[in-house]
């Protein structure tokens, strides 16, 4: 027994050692899952508003109109772009989607009216056929602003009116999704796409036919790949929660230690169908479009790119039994939700029986050569 562990942790170091040495697959595992992650963060990272990009074209002279323009330019829902001073040239960024709408105050707008008490005017909100649901919201934003407005002048009764109350619990935002798939998606290319490219390689230079010669058991190799591949995967998903937290402030509110340790058991069980793949495999040509068959729908419908309640009931229904679905699910609920290993049982549950069959499969399916 002590021999078998003996050949385990040297192999283990061997493929280790032949990872961090491989330029391509450093990039490949590390570097590439980065590139998604700043892409993603930075489209989902924001401070979850709707933000309007507008121009206002001010044509009034009165002091009410330019205070007005001071105060939505300082409104950090609506974004003024000063360098838009007039309405053929909103139109025309109009026309580009460079611009939400524009924003049209006529010439006596805040004007006071002979024997009027208090100042008036009608602004226009000017938009495209394709900018219709922005225009809405903002028109919404500048008549609540207007009602607002139209308080400190007139004094009226308000038969109806809402509160509003904050809840104690902290809900999930946009990139709390998106950071799990990622996570997701890197655990795919190193637990996959790492067999499938080393293997046929492998056995093309006839290293595994020499090292079916040896003593070696196919449990062994698999089980030093497992460790090897478990070793190299926390490292690259460290790397990836650091980044999430230093630039994108993630904030993990579960037990690192179960996360770790949930972490490795979803990559030892998409290992699994990488070592099937590749050990069956005999070369690049043969295995590469049998791993996009299997990779891709796990990757759309799993919720790696986004999440898995946009979809219809009955693709979730199905996407839920996918290999990946319990490993994101799982993840999300304890990084951002701070469940515990009792609480998602059924994910657990479902990454053990993949194992089983995945395992099963590919102690079946290997050849050395």
């Amino acid at each position: 027994m002590k021999r078998s562990l003996y050949t385990v942790s040297t192999f283990v170091r061997i493929n280790t050692k032949r990872f961090f040495r491989d330029r391509l697959a450093l990039f490949f595992t590390i570097g590439f899952p980065l590139i998604f992650l700043f892409v993603f963060g930075s489209l989902n990272s924001g401070s979850g508003g709707a933000s309007f990009n507008v121009a206002i074209i001010n044509q009034s002279n009165s002091q009410f109109a330019k205070e007005f323009v001071n105060q939505i330019s300082s409104s950090k829902v609506v974004k003024v772009k000063t360098e838009v001073a007039t309405l053929n040239a909103a139109k025309e960024k109009m026309s580009r989607s460079e611009l939400d709408a524009t924003i049209e105050l006529p010439g006596n707008f805040g004007d006071t009216a002979k024997g009027a008490l208090y100042p008036s005017g009608q602004a226009k909100v000017i938009y495209t056929q394709n900018n219709q649901q922005s225009a809405i919201a903002l028109t919404s934003i500048l008549d609540a602003q207007f009602k607002a407005i139209n308080a400190k002048f007139i004094k009226t009764e308000t038969p109806f009116t809402v509160t509003s109350q904050q809840l104690n619990e902290r809900s999930l935002s946009a990139f709390d999704y998106t950071f799990a798939g990622l996570l997701g998606f890197a655990i795919i290319g190193m637990g996959i796409f790492g067999p499938v490219n080393v293997f046929p390689e492998l056995k093309k230079m006839g290293i595994l036919r020499r090292l079916s010669t040896t003593p070696l058991k196919v449990w062994q190799y698999f089980l030093s790949t497992m460790i090897g591949q478990a070793i190299i995967g926390l490292i690259s998903l460290a790397i990836m929660f650091a980044v999430a937290i230093g630039v994108f402030h993630l904030q993990v509110v579960g037990n690192w230690f179960e996360l770790a340790l949930f972490l490795v058991f979803g990559i030892v069980m998409i290992l699994g169908i990488g070592l099937a793949l590749g050990g069956w495999a005999k070369n690049e040509r043969q295995v590469a479009p049998l791993a996009n068959i299997i990779v891709f729908p796990m990757m759309f419908l799993s919720g790696t790119f986004f999440p898995r309640f946009l979809m219809p009931e009955w693709l979730q229904s199905i996407s839920a039994f996918l290999p990946l679905t319990p490993i994101i699910d799982g993840i999300r609920l304890i990084a951002t939700e701070g469940k515990h290993f009792i609480d998602i049982l059924p994910q657990i549950g479902l990454i053990g029986v993949w194992m089983i069959v995945i395992y099963a499969i590919a102690f079946r399916v290997f050849r050395w050569e």
